[in-house]
């Protein structure tokens, strides 16, 4: 298949409604349980600001087959970095890799956005998404049992996530002037703290040499 993903236009936002609405009867992909109408998203598209929070769209055969956004995850300013992804798929255009597509051209964005961390909230039913997730980096790191109401479906969601290869990169590695058994120096600006430790370090010490001593061996 030929798939163009490109910023979603106002003249989209029916196609992309459609698309999430045909997920709901399945309580697999999403909480909603009733349908939402274009007018319901019209506050959820403006908000998707290209240069922040992008929205795309899959384009096969001239027709929208697929959706992706990077929403706000939590609306506080120390997490700008971190973003929330959801994707839907035209369910007649499943397992022909647009999700994946559509994946792979969020992350490869994500550090133009300044994006660092990107977060999936997933039903543990659908085993799709999961599969598909963790097959492009996601990482488990969170289990939300019972926290839905959804007939006929698993109430247990799953928390993933997906850092930035930038960020992982440009981690601080830990001071090699700070070794095992000795204090930092910021236990060392402490120091009542300081010489408490040092104590327990040497009576340690002493406790370890009489337990290895000839006198303690096994007969």
């Amino acid at each position: 298949m030929n798939l163009d993903i490109r910023p979603a236009e106002r003249a989209d936002l029916p196609a992309i409604v459609a698309i999430y609405n045909a997920s709901i009867p399945g309580h697999q992909a999403t909480a909603d349980l009733a349908p939402v109408s274009v007018a319901d998203r019209e506050s959820w598209f403006a908000a998707h600001e290209p240069t922040r929070h992008p929205l795309w769209v899959g384009v096969a055969d001239e027709r929208v087959v697929g959706w992706i956004s990077l929403s706000t995850f939590y609306a506080r300013e120390a997490w700008n970095p971190t973003v929330e992804v959801s994707f839907y798929v035209d369910p007649m255009k499943h397992r022909q890799g647009v999700g994946r597509s559509l994946l792979r051209h969020a992350l490869a964005a994500a550090p133009t956005l300044g994006i660092r961390t990107i977060l999936a909230v997933v039903s543990a039913h659908n085993e799709a998404s999961l599969a598909l997730l963790e097959s492009e980096g996601f990482t488990r790191w969170g289990h939300l049992p019972g926290v839905t109401m959804c007939p006929k479906a698993d109430a247990t969601w799953c928390s993933l996530g997906w850092r930035c290869p930038m960020v992982l990169r440009d981690r601080p590695r830990r001071s090699p002037s700070t070794s095992p058994g000795r204090p930092s120096g910021r236990t060392q600006n402490h120091p009542w703290l300081y010489g408490k430790l040092v104590r327990e370090s040497a009576a340690f010490k002493r406790c370890a040499a009489r337990i290895c001593s000839p006198a303690h061996e096994p007969s």
